[in-house]
């Protein structure tokens, strides 16, 4: 086994030893690839700033990146960050400006927290939607620049984000015209009957994002990007703050990490931290649909639900990516890492086999944490996750969908704005005693464990949801432990599900099909309890009102859900 040595403050004319270690993750990899067997990068405290996206192929196979110490008291932390440091501040009326150049983002991090993007509450004045974008009674939109419109709840499970294109004034009226094709495509995905009433299209908006004019509140920021290579950042210092000793970090990377078509390649204790993802920016905006997926034209389709009730979904949709991705490859181990402070999704997985997530911690991330798509024998265990989907809030904490012989076991996921843990067709998925606490913060429709369609085609590789404990899901027109849109060959038992709007639901559109709930633990009956439909097996549930009798009598389930290490 090879040793190399990175240390940000080495040189990469050193040979990468101890003493010598070398500067770049780049100057590491090209010298792993020339060892004549295994090698392991050993990385040193730290941030690491690639200036390109890393990227690892099949010529680095069985090559290990790990913190220095890993695993010891004197493990060391290594970040790799996608970001770029602003600094050249001035004030002017007590907002920090930045002369940043064609810098592009969509986050800020000031001294590691989060900054949110300067917004105000919907449009001002009287307004109604047009066919190109706005029209409202109100001259403040006339100044802005820039700005992004926010749709909460169009459906409730959605929230899309489109880009505005330009303003006018037209007598006493302010016309704002959106981006196109963006607005269109939102146009078209969002249509729905309910009770007898017909809505087309986005509406208007719940809240706007990002213009110079929004900056009321201490800690948001906004970047002006309305002279062409010349954008200067914006930032509403929270009390006590100064230029000269506030580290501000703009992520600039999209993707940070790509592993594709290698073997046995792992990353152990190492921090994955400031990477954006700017497709939202651009004209097709971001048209939300369900979780992780947003449309971008192929046609849509209208579901039925009942009672003369209608939405229209998209033929196909896109997955937000990740910013750190491994693309068919085997045997990877992503061990006792963290992702935080990124723009998209922390960890994607596509394709491959026997990828091994465990002991991470995944949080301050504008998308998903873990989305898996297609793998096979892939186990997702003892993660930490939470505080994701900041800014794509339809986002899960942990999603797999097209995957076979998956395990998702023994991990907690807390504070999230819509499902915990998501299940899409796949084949013999596995969601062992997991912990979701305080899901469904923001969007509704969803539950802290979601699965829809086929879960296997037989009892033998059906899916097995087991021992989980699912607490407080927040929205209104929720169900904890959901099982929906045609889920069939699952096993649902021996959960526990606290404090949530529906502990389950058994009639949904289309139909479950052979779905066994057996030994399941509540504190309200799931709707259709006492009526279940011909595909559903309902045996040995037991409800039970009274908390503090319901906590007894699920003692040992409880005491086995989530994390089996603790974390600090």
């Amino acid at each position: 086994m090879f040793h190399f040595h990175v240390d940000p403050a080495g040189d990469d004319s050193s040979p990468g030893s101890a003493e010598r270690p070398f500067a770049t993750l780049e100057r590491a990899r090209s010298a792993a690839r020339e060892a004549p067997g295994a090698a392991v990068v050993l990385l040193r405290g730290g941030t690491h700033v690639p200036a390109r996206p890393f990227e690892l192929t099949g010529d680095d196979s069985g090559t290990v990146y790990q913190a220095y110490g890993y695993g010891t008291p004197e493990q060391e932390e290594p970040v790799i960050s996608g970001g770029r440091a602003i600094t050249g501040w001035r004030e002017q009326d007590g907002v920090w400006l930045a002369e940043v150049g064609d810098l592009r983002t969509r986050q800020l991090y000031v001294d590691g927290r989060r900054a949110p993007r300067a917004a105000i509450p919907g449009l001002p004045g009287t307004a109604a939607m047009t066919d190109t974008g706005y029209v409202t009674d109100s001259a403040e939109p006339l100044a802005w620049r820039g700005a992004e419109f926010v749709y909460r709840g169009v459906y409730p499970w959605t929230e899309a984000r489109l880009p505005m294109a330009g303003v006018s004034a037209d007598g006493g009226s302010t016309v704002i015209t959106m981006a196109q094709p963006g607005f269109g495509l939102a146009t078209e995905l969002y249509n729905s009957t309910w009770e007898g009433t017909t809505s087309n299209g986005p509406g208007l908006p719940t809240s706007v994002e990002n213009d110079p004019s929004f900056l009321r509140e201490p800690g948001t920021f906004v970047l002006d990007r309305s002279r062409a290579g010349d954008h200067v950042l914006m930032y509403l210092p929270l009390p006590g703050e100064e230029p000269g000793r506030t580290r501000v970090v703009a992520p600039v990377l999209e993707r940070l990490v790509a592993v594709a078509g290698a073997r046995d390649v792992s990353f152990k204790g190492a921090v994955f931290a400031e990477a954006t993802w700017l497709r939202p920016d651009r004209p097709e905006g971001f048209p939300h649909y369900h979780g992780s997926g947003y449309y971008e034209g192929g046609g849509i389709e209208t579901a039925s639900l009942g009672e003369g009730a209608s939405v229209t979904y998209p033929v196909a949709s896109v997955t937000i990516p990740a910013c750190v991705t491994f693309e068919d490859s085997d045997g990877a181990e992503i061990e006792g890492c963290r992702f935080t402070r990124l723009g998209a999704s922390g960890l994607g997985l596509s394709g491959g086999s026997r990828i091994a997530v465990r002991g991470c911690d995944f949080d301050t991330l504008s998308a998903g944490g873990v989305v898996v798509s297609g793998s096979r024998d892939t186990a997702i265990e003892d993660n930490r996750v939470r505080l994701v989907g900041l800014e794509y809030s339809g986002s899960p904490g942990i999603s797999v969908s097209g995957t076979r012989g998956c395990v998702i076991a023994h991990n907690e996921v807390t504070e999230v704005p819509h499902c915990g843990i998501v299940a899409g067709p796949g084949e013999g998925t596995r969601i062992l005693r997991n912990l979701t606490v305080d899901t469904m913060q923001v969007l509704a429709d969803g539950g802290g464990i979601y699965l829809s369609l086929a879960q296997g085609d037989s009892e033998a590789n059906g899916g097995v949801v087991r021992g989980n404990v699912i607490k407080d899901t927040r929205t209104p027109y929720n169900f904890g432990l959901y099982a929906d849109y045609g889920a069939s060959w699952v096993t649902v038992e021996e959960n526990v599900v606290i404090r949530a709007d529906n502990t389950a639901v058994l009639h949904v559109a289309p139909p479950l099909e052979n779905v066994v709930y057996r030994g399941n633990f509540w504190d309200a009956d799931p709707v259709g309890h006492d009526d279940p439909p011909l595909g559903v097996t309902y045996d040995g549930n037991l409800t039970i009102l009274d908390e503090q009798e319901l906590n007894a009598a699920t003692k040992a389930i409880q005491s086995q859900a989530g994390l089996r290490l603790p974390r600090p």
